[in-house]
């Protein structure tokens, strides 16, 4: 289950749980965000995410104005 929750910069933040066989390869995605995010907006990558895992979502509630 995602959940989003404020953060101390007063932005959200999605919260996923991870294997802990994955943790070495999430942890290096963390570390390279910002150069990967020069390739897909967070937006982009977001909503694949979403989609890719069979999360249920309603786009007018994924973002702030």
């Amino acid at each position: 289950m995602a959940r989003c929750l404020p953060c101390r910069s007063g932005r959200d933040m999605g919260v996923f749980s991870v294997s802990p066989s994955l943790h070495d390869k999430t942890k290096q995605y963390i570390q390279d965000q910002e150069k990967h995010h020069q390739k897909m907006s967070f937006k982009e990558e977001y909503i694949m995410f979403l989609e890719e895992y069979g999360i249920d979502y309603n786009e007018k509630y994924l973002w702030s104005k």
